[in-house]
């Protein structure tokens, strides 16, 4: 019964997904509500990317789809191997490209087609040569064993329905000394029933937001170290467009997840 529970969420997370995709529309749940017709960059600046980073992406792969900036916390080097969790149309790839340079790799994983399709176009406008994108799901990556220095993601784990199989995986993909920094929806108290079982809030990353230390349990037993969960500074604001009316930014915040691999 939890299987088809779970496959359904997916089901439903895919398609909304894929729908943004085909149609090119700025924002889901976490990006919605923001003026009268936020557009996608409206939407990343406002979740503190700089004007800089949204021009210098290829058209179309900031969709307006995150909940923070997992690049401000990332330090990412020269050189890096870094891994986007939900890379959607490869808007924080391209910038993790661009940091870790043509001696480093970025991998984009997403499960939705659609998400893929659109990424590797942009990625084959860009002529970017230091990143790829694969499709798969983020509980069972695509991707080697200890080869990652980094993992990135941004609003995406809260749609996972099973977020601890994702930390598990994140953590075999890392280098010893390798690093999580990721940007999500955390709850901060139970969320109220009609919310938590609504699959269209589940979508807009609402639903499926886990208690803080529900993810800090997760992240402990999955073996990494130094976890740090701390608000995203935006995060009212952000939580409040995710779904107008019904007074979610009292259950959720946006937050910042960070993780080391010992």
């Amino acid at each position: 019964m939890e299987k088809q529970k779970d496959d359904k969420i997916r089901q439903t997370v895919r398609r909304t997904y894929g729908n943004i995709a085909k149609d090119g529309a700025a924002g889901c749940g976490c990006g919605c509500g923001q003026g009268s017709n936020p557009t996608a960059e409206d939407i990343a600046v406002g979740l503190g990317y700089s004007g800089e980073d949204v021009a210098g992406v290829p058209e179309g792969a900031n969709m307006g789809l995150g909940c923070g900036n997992p690049q401000a916390i990332a330090s990412l080097r020269p050189g890096e191997t870094v891994v986007d969790l939900g890379s959607g149309a490869g808007f924080d790839c391209f910038l993790a490209g661009r940091a870790v340079g043509q001696s480093g790799h970025v991998i984009g994983v997403d499960m939705t087609p659609e998400m893929i399709s659109k990424a590797r176009e942009n990625a084959e406008k860009a002529g970017l040569a230091n990143v790829e994108f694969r499709l798969g799901e983020i509980e069972n990556l695509p991707v080697a064993d200890q080869s990652v220095d980094v993992i990135i993601s941004n609003c995406v784990i809260n749609l996972s329905p099973e977020k601890a199989n994702v930390f598990n995986d994140a953590f075999r993909v890392l280098k010893r000394g390798g690093r999580l920094a990721i940007t999500d929806i955390v709850a901060t108290a139970p969320l109220p029933e009609d919310i938590r079982h609504n699959l269209e809030l589940h979508a807009g990353c609402v639903s499926g937001a886990a208690q803080v230390e529900e993810l800090r349990a997760m992240l402990e037993k999955a073996g990494f170290v130094d976890v740090r969960i701390g608000p995203v500074d935006e995060s009212k604001e952000i939580i409040r467009n995710a779904a107008p009316g019904r007074n979610v930014e009292d259950f959720i915040i946006s937050a910042r997840i960070e993780a080391t691999k010992p």
